[in-house]
């Protein structure tokens, strides 16, 4: 989801790899062990949950999580607790980053201390206040000085075990001064809106020689505003602490009017009294990424130059294939190409051409696309990209069911248990393979055509250019379904969105076996002891040594490569998309029922969007697709609920909860893909409920009024292609920024083997140039456009920081920001001078 910014789009989104934990301190009890897991929380708001690792005290995760970040945040947070089956889940510790200090951890692998979790320093959010210093003059004729504080609004503040009943405490700091004031408290909100003025006495009756409204600077100095947030609770342990401000008074020096907001701050004294050795570490790898993106005539010079290069001959002259040749890793550059390829229907020749080009410099037709090359990433990522529902329709349901059995399958004698027995494990792990194995060769039907095409270019290289191999045709297309597909996602199912966690240690066991012997059924190599260096694996494989295996493969591998034959659009079989726990709120289907809330699991296929009491049983209610009319978010003041959003019907809307805002994000943007091309969808909808006889938003009083807001954007039907052409132009971009040097490193490169005919210099040895003079070309348009882009950014930032005002609601005072408002008002003060 982008931010608007002026006409120019941001989009913020976080890969983060969750490794492990140790030293985590022992329980203290007579087991010592702990069953933890990792939490990951925009600021106080838990988006990502890990699996529990039992009995360690040092747990491997080995967890993933991507999200889009949907909103505005202060910090990026993970916590790790322990699981108590008779109590609420105890905190251990937390790894707090700021969100200005993540590019310094920008994809490294890095070990962060545990830090203490306190209450007094879980803060969010920010409060706008008002200090006006008045005169005052007394019926005695005695001038005072009184400061008046005007609390009006919080917005974002915490919300603590399931409410926010906040308050304000207003106090005046400094020598012999301990007053303070309360707010009055307002109930069932975590955006206040107090509107609430207090008076302080500031100075003394003195002689003034100074001029009106001055106050003496000892007095100034010492003296600061305190402002405390708190959350009214009915608990016996008090109200709870949600933030506070510091305010020193010097900030009226230049004006008598100080109006700003403010990053709501832990207090001082907030931890607690532990070493920060005795919590343990937590190793993460963090990629946070923030794309600025223009409107889509900026980008056009750079598009165009990248959608030609399928067209350049040589291809290694094209600017897709030297972005590939500059970039560190080859993955880095095929993610945005693919995308931005499949989005504007060029992927097919792009990697055809590319594949072609490799094929013909390959020598021995066994190593053919073996190694980590533009190509072989690129389809990788088409793979992941148009594969991924496939996937779900062939491996999901036999994943899950392994996952949950949990048979045993160890065929390793050395690892085997003294309760197994062997002869039964291996007739376990041979019914899984099995299965599978059957899944995947009868689901030609379902391939995606993308997939379909570009095996078949794959297939017609390899078996022109090694006209005397003719297993070439097969082991060019296997090399990527089953080595590079298949085998992957039954190794690590949570990584291709099969499972949402990694599975425990046995399962993976498991895993590993099925993905191996899978992996060498699709290699049709000639000897297929050979390819395992685990005798026990040999022995195992004995089982599959049948032309029965290898000519189910064969008519597989022939049907998936045969070009534009089958259409997945064309099958009916239901597709799950997601799945998980909500809140609904009752449809009212009955005049007199009650509209309360309710926790169901919901389910989403591309036919319906059903909700159950709970997961397996039929469904309580069943929208077809084509029912649904739009799909948006629901404003807050609705239920005063966070994180709801509407499912439009034609006679009803069906409001519902996500657990957090990037879930949120997720159900409304896949509902509204998958319902896109819907004939009778809504151009206008209520962003605001239906209550008490009347829509809240406009006030008009007939449940059928039409809507009085436009729809969202629409996005394209296609669910598994759905990509934004001009952000990944600008990642494009980024990445030609990034490697400027190299770029002109190759030009040095091009020059080099345009004048000199001898030995290549070793610099210059890394690059694949085939043409020289078209290279240089190619180079010269790339480094062109990239500088135009690199224009429009630093005019953009220049603008944005003239612009940008400390204070305001959108860059409230935080507590390393106060020396530029100070700085920035005198600035203000002496130009108005």
């Amino acid at each position: 989801m982008a931010v608007e910014e002026e006409g120019l789009r941001v989009f913020q989104s976080v890969k983060i790899k969750i490794g492990e934990a140790k030293n985590i301190p022992p329980y203290p009890g007579p087991n010592r062990m702990r069953d933890c897991y990792c939490t990951v929380n925009l600021d106080q708001e838990e988006v990502f949950r890990t699996k529990i690792i039992e009995k360690s005290l040092c747990p491997f995760y080995g967890e993933d999580f991507y999200c889009e970040i949907p909103r505005s945040f202060r910090h990026l947070s993970f916590y790790i607790f322990d699981r108590d089956v008779f109590r609420r889940d105890s905190s251990i510790g937390k790894v707090a980053v700021k969100k200005e200090d993540l590019q310094k951890y920008h994809g490294k692998d890095t070990w962060f201390q545990l830090q203490p979790v306190s209450a007094d320093s879980e803060v969010q959010g920010k409060v706008h206040l008002e200090l006006r210093l008045s005169e005052v003059i007394t019926d005695s004729g005695v001038i005072n000085h009184k400061l008046a504080t005007r609390v009006l609004e919080c917005q974002g503040l915490p919300i603590v075990n399931g409410q926010c009943d906040p308050y304000a405490a207003v106090s005046l700091l400094g020598p012999s001064r301990s007053e303070a004031k309360k707010t009055k408290v307002k109930r069932k909100t975590n955006n206040p809106q107090f509107e609430e003025v207090f008076y302080f006495e500031v100075t003394r009756p003195l002689s003034y020689t100074k001029r009106q409204f001055d106050v003496e600077e000892e007095d100034v100095d010492k003296l600061a505003l305190r402002v405390d947030l708190w959350n009214a609770s009915n608990l016996k342990f008090g109200d709870e602490f949600l933030g506070g401000v510091r305010v020193p008074l010097r900030v009226l020096s230049q004006a008598g009017v100080h109006d700003a907001w403010y990053f709501l701050q832990p207090r001082e004294n907030g931890g607690k009294s532990v070493k920060v050795e005795e919590l343990g570490s937590l190793r993460l790898n963090i990629v946070y990424t923030e794309d600025h993106v223009f409107p889509s005539e900026h980008y056009t010079p750079l598009r165009d130059l990248l959608l030609h290069s399928a067209n350049v001959a040589p291809v290694s002259a094209s600017p897709a294939h030297t972005l590939g040749e500059v970039c560190r890793e080859k993955q880095e550059a095929a993610i945005p190409l693919v995308r931005l390829f499949l989005h504007y229907g060029k992927i097919v020749p792009f990697i055809s051409t590319i594949a072609h080009a490799e094929v013909n410099r390959t020598q021995d037709p066994n190593t053919i696309f073996r190694g980590n090359s533009l190509t072989s990433k690129c389809i990788d990522e088409t793979m992941k990209l148009a594969g991924m529902h496939y996937l779900q329709v062939t491996l999901k349901p036999i994943i899950d069911e392994i996952c949950t059995e949990h048979k045993s399958c160890e065929i390793d004698p050395v690892k085997l248990k003294e309760s197994e027995n062997l002869e039964t494990n291996r007739e376990n792990l041979r019914q899984y393979v099995d299965r599978i194995f059957n899944t995947i060769t009868t689901s030609g039907v379902r391939c995606p055509t993308v997939m379909c095409d570009i095996f078949f270019s794959l297939r017609e290289s390899a078996a022109t250019r090694f006209q005397v191999d003719q297993d070439v045709r097969y082991t060019a297309v296997s090399s990527f379904i089953f080595l590079r597909f298949f085998a992957p996602a039954i190794l690590s199912p949570n990584l291709f969105h099969l499972r949402p966690h990694h599975p425990d240690p046995a399962t993976s066991r498991t895993l590993t076996l099925i993905s191996k012997t899978i992996q060498t059924l699709g290699s049709l190599a000639k000897s297929k002891s050979a390819n395992f260096k685990e005798s026990y694996m040999a022995a195992f494989y004995d089982y599959f040594n049948e032309q029965k295996y290898a000519d189910a493969v064969k008519n597989f591998l022939d049907l998936i490569s045969t070009s534009g034959k089958w259409d997945q659009r064309s099958i009916e079989t239901p597709i799950m998309l997601k799945e998980g726990f909500m809140i609904k709120r009752a449809q009212g289907r009955n005049r007199f029922g009650m509209k309360n809330f309710k926790k169901r699991w919901f389910r989403l296929t591309n036919h319906e969007f059903t909700y159950h009491k709970t997961k397996g049983e039929s469904a309580l209610c069943s929208i077809p697709i084509e029912n649904i009319l739009a799909v948006e978010r629901l404003e807050e003041e609705s239920f005063k609920m966070k994180n709801m959003f509407q499912v439009i019907q034609p006679e009803r809307a069906l409001y519902i909860q996500a657990n957090n805002c990037v879930e949120a994000r997720d159900w409304i943007d896949i509902l509204t893909k998958v319902s896109q091309c819907n004939r009778k969808r809504l151009s206008t909808y209520h962003p605001s409920a239906y209550l008490n006889g009347h829509w809240l938003c406009c006030k008009f009083s007939a449940d059928t009024a039409s809507g009085c807001t436009p729809c969202t954007g629409g996005l394209p039907a296609n669910i598994q292609l759905d990509v934004d052409g001009d952000r990944e132009t600008e990642r494009i971009y980024s990445l030609f920024s990034t490697y400027m040097t190299k770029l002109i490193k190759m030009q040095e490169a091009c020059g080099s083997k345009s004048v000199y005919d001898g030995p290549e210099q070793e610099e210059y040895s890394s690059f694949v140039i085939d043409d020289p003079q078209e290279t240089y070309k190619t180079l010269k348009l790339i480094v062109s456009a990239v500088q135009t882009l690199e224009q429009q950014h630093t005019k953009y930032k220049r603008d944005k920081f003239k612009k940008t005002k400390i204070g305001s609601q959108e860059h409230p005072i935080g507590d390393k920001s106060f020396q530029c408002y100070i700085r920035q008002q005198s600035e203000s003060s002496t130009y108005s001078i």
